[in-house]
Formats: C-alpha cells, structure tokens, sequence
C-alpha cells in the first residue's frame, strides 16, 4: 500500500481516532471488570492479527515469530505489559487520567534511551520532561484524596513498558537485528490473553459485553496497529509523535459525550502542561532537523 502524505495524514488521524474508542466503550460494559476486560480484547486482537497480518505481509510472518530472537520476545512481554495495564487502568480511573499518563511515553523513551543506550538529551527534551513532570505531579497531587491514584499508576505502567519497547527496539537496529514490531504485537496479545485469563475466572461478561470487546479487539487495536505501521513509512517519527495526540483529545471528548465523564479541572490543567510540552518539543525539534 502506497500512500501520498496527506494521504498518510490523513489515515493517521483516523488511526488515532479508532484508537481513543477503548475509553467510551469500556463505560458500556455491563458484567465485565478488570482482568476479565483486558482477556477479552487482547483475545480478539490476536484472532484479528492472525488474519490481518498474513493478508499484509503473507505467511512470512509466521516465520518471523518462530525465529524471533531474544529482543523480539522481550518486545512482546512490553505489549502485553501496555494492553494488560491500559485496560485494568481505565476499570480502575477516568479515561482522561490514562489518556494524559499515555501522554508521557516519548519523554519516558527519552530518559530510558539516554541510560541504556546513551541517546543525547536534547535541552528542549529536558524542559519538556521537567513541565510534563510538574504537570503530572499536579494530576497525583489531586487524586490522593480522589481514590483514582491507584488507576493513574497502573496506567504509568504502559509509557513505561513503551519506552523500554522502543529502546529495545532500537538497540538491536543498532547490533544490525531488526524488530518487525507488528508480529511483536501478535506475541504481546497472545501472553496478555494467557496471563489474565485465571486472574479473569469466574467470566461474567455477558454477550454484550464481548461484542464490544470483540470491537475493541479488531476496531481500536489491531487494525490502526497494521495501518499505523503503513503510515510510519511515509511520515516522519515527528510528525507520528504529533498525530497521535490526538488520541488523547479524541479519547477525553468520546468518554465526555459518550459516556457523560467529565475530566476534572486537574487533569485539564495538568494534561495541558503534558500535551503542551511534547508539542512545543516535537516542533522544535523538526525545525531544527529542517
């Protein structure tokens, strides 16, 4: 699939936007709770990648997953750390508090690659990561006293996982091994359905329950996840970085008209020093590359 760039733009903001579904749907879930949320979706996005991806990349695939080395299982474990802790996180907080705690992954990616790999940190990289920081310290600071803190941590586990994904990733580009990231993302469903499946038991969730879930499998994650890999051919990892923001707004307005939650005046203010400092860095950064 060629794309021109406004093409690619284009199909990016409909990828964000598929994205941002998973917060309003799960606020439409009658039985289901906690692990039992996160069994079902990462079970119907593998049964969605086991079609979708040998339609993209042929049966090849599937050699790639038997023969993947040690960093591209390691790439797998860190998918199924961000889809299990994601979905128990938006059981436990509001969709907003998740969205902006997302937020965090390219200045978390910054910090690990620097002492990891020695990845330079730009000075306008650290001023974000300082003003994203305050912002998030603003969000903890509020929830405390709102019980919402332990979904906000939970949540701090996927731009955690994230950044060690990508730092892998780029260590073995490095060692001359590549990652294909997408049958990576196959391996990271099957062990989050794995692991959460006796942690789910007894199911309850009724039938309405697992078609949305079922939804969120194939809609919200496995189909912006094999377009998202066609986009990143045609755009640069800035302007990715930019788009994909817009998952967090996407995110916070569907759970407001959808499902009537309204984000707090913390998490507006906090969220906005978070967003406001990776956008003001991502664009630097392009000018100074330009």
């Amino acid at each position: 699939m060629k794309l021109t760039h406004i093409q690619a733009v284009l199909l990016m903001v409909a990828v964000t936007l598929m994205w941002s579904t998973a917060g309003v749907i799960t606020r439409h879930l009658e039985h289901a709770r906690s692990f039992e949320v996160t069994f079902w979706r990462s079970f119907f996005t593998l049964l969605s990648l086991l079609v979708i991806l040998p339609f993209f990349q042929g049966r090849a695939v599937f050699a790639k997953i038997r023969h993947g080395g040690r960093a591209f299982w390691l790439s797998g474990v860190c998918w199924s750390v961000m889809f299990t802790a994601f979905m128990v996180a938006l059981t436990l907080t509001s969709v907003a508090n998740v969205l902006v705690t997302l937020a965090l992954g390219p200045l978390f990616t910054a910090l690990i690659a620097r002492i990891f790999i020695g990845h330079r940190i730009a000075p306008r990289t650290w001023a974000a990561i300082v003003m994203a920081g305050v912002g998030i310290a603003y969000m903890y600071a509020a929830q405390v006293s709102g019980g919402q803190l332990a979904g906000t941590l939970v949540a701090l586990c996927v731009p955690l996982a994230g950044a060690v994904n990508w730092t892998v990733t780029q260590r073995s580009h490095a060692q001359g091994q590549d990652i294909d990231l997408v049958p990576a993302v196959l391996v990271g469903a099957l062990i989050s359905s794995v692991v959460t499946l006796p942690l789910a038991m007894p199911l309850q969730a009724s039938g309405h329950d697992i078609a949305l879930l079922a939804l969120l499998g194939l809609v919200q994650l496995a189909i912006p996840c094999a377009l998202s890999v066609v986009c990143a051919r045609v755009l640069k990892a800035p302007e990715i970085a930019l788009l994909a923001l817009l998952e967090i707004i996407f995110g916070i307005l569907l759970a407001w008209v959808g499902a009537n939650e309204v984000p707090t005046r913390a998490v507006l203010m906090g969220g906005a020093l978070v967003i406001g400092a990776l956008v003001v860095n991502e664009l630097v950064g392009w000018r100074q590359r330009a």
